[in-house]
């Protein structure tokens, strides 16, 4: 189609405003247009240093369909837990709004891998759902009578493009309290199995569900201070699993990541369900590996990208609502209903195929 191919792809904008018009512009060109966009901060482009030009070439390639790294360890099929048989990661989180909103939506976000053994590639579906709700509603429903649903699609686009079932699931959760964890487990789970069955009959393959949390107040500290990075930290792929870890329960935690500045946060990672029989050795060194392939920096992140990107994509989403505005720092306001309307939930519009 030639109209097709002479449509504009790729729009680059400088924004006289960065705080006031950027979830606008995204909302257009993602819901709207169906064109990838990356809006630019006026007095880092006139500086014109290297760096901020690097950091825009990262985030422009992974748009357009690239790849900015691939694990060495991918490409020899070596990373445990992932490269001997077809596996799918999801990242899930849900987003709340800000303390003192009575009736806002909750965002909800999964991202799944598309692509093995590399995984590097990754698609997201949002959606919203009620005031405050930490269970993802949306991972399997019925439409018209028809299975539906986050999972079910995920699924079925990740057969398109590898040509390939997942035999494996890895599903990395962001966003949940302690007290939540059985909660959570018995629903999401129950939702990711319905959409299995739906597939093929008889199709259940095994899960590992893992639970993300970064909010707590746990520090660690090296014994030698011989051992310690630049920064007075300890050294990325640091993992405590045993102490300060429950004592028969499935957790750990991982410092994956480098100081840059401050005391690093290491990430706790609760394994809440292992169909997979992973031993703890082999699922630290995959999460681990994992931190290295965060497509917006040349750094391992804190958090396993998976996780990472369903939080983006769940924050992301907050602009799509008509009538929401959200400012740079990630806060919002209120969508358009009252406490009398609080089970009217608007619907996310769809984004387009082509971003």
């Amino acid at each position: 189609d030639r109209r097709a191919k002479n449509q504009l792809q790729l729009l680059i904008i400088i924004l006289p405003d960065y705080t006031g018009t950027y979830g606008t512009i995204k909302r257009i060109c993602e819901t709207e247009l169906g064109i990838v966009s990356q809006c630019c901060k006026p007095n880092e482009v006139m500086k014109g240093q290297k760096q901020y030009q690097e950091n825009v070439a990262l985030k422009i390639n992974v748009k357009a369909g690239g790849s900015n790294s691939v694990l060495l360890d991918a490409i020899s099929r070596n990373i445990p837990c992932l490269t001997d048989c077809s596996t799918i990661i999801f990242g899930a989180d849900v987003t709340h709004a800000s303390p003192g909103e009575d009736c806002s939506a909750s965002i909800a976000a999964v991202v799944a891998s598309m692509d093995w053994p590399d995984v590097t590639k990754y698609k997201g579906i949002v959606s919203a759902q009620g005031h405050r709700e930490e269970i993802i509603q949306d991972l399997y429903k019925l439409v018209d009578g028809k299975p539906s649903g986050m999972i079910r699609e995920l699924l079925i686009s990740f057969y398109k493009l590898t040509r390939q079932k997942p035999k494996r699931i890895i599903f990395y959760r962001d966003g949940v309290s302690e007290g939540q964890f059985a909660h959570v487990l018995l629903h999401e789970m129950d939702a990711i199995r319905k959409a299995c069955a739906t597939l093929e009959e008889n199709y259940l393959p095994p899960v590992t569900f893992v639970v993300v949390q970064k909010r707590h107040h746990t520090r660690l500290f090296p014994v030698d201070n011989n051992l310690t990075d630049k920064s007075g930290n300890i050294m990325p792929g640091t993992v405590i699993d045993t102490k300060i870890c429950h004592p028969s329960e499935f957790d750990f935690y991982l410092c994956s990541h480098a100081g840059i500045q401050g005391t690093s946060r290491p990430t706790h990672y609760h394994v809440l369900l292992d169909e997979n029989k992973f031993t703890a050795d082999l699922l630290q060194l995959l999460t681990n590996s994992l931190c290295y392939t965060y497509a917006r920096c040349t750094r391992s992140v804190s958090v396993v990208p998976p996780a990472y990107y369903a939080h983006l994509a769940a924050f992301r989403a907050r602009y799509y609502v008509e009538g929401m505005t959200m400012s740079e720092s990630g806060s919002s306001s209120a969508l358009d209903m009252t406490q009398s309307n609080q089970a009217h939930i608007a619907m996310l519009p769809k984004i387009k195929d082509s971003v």
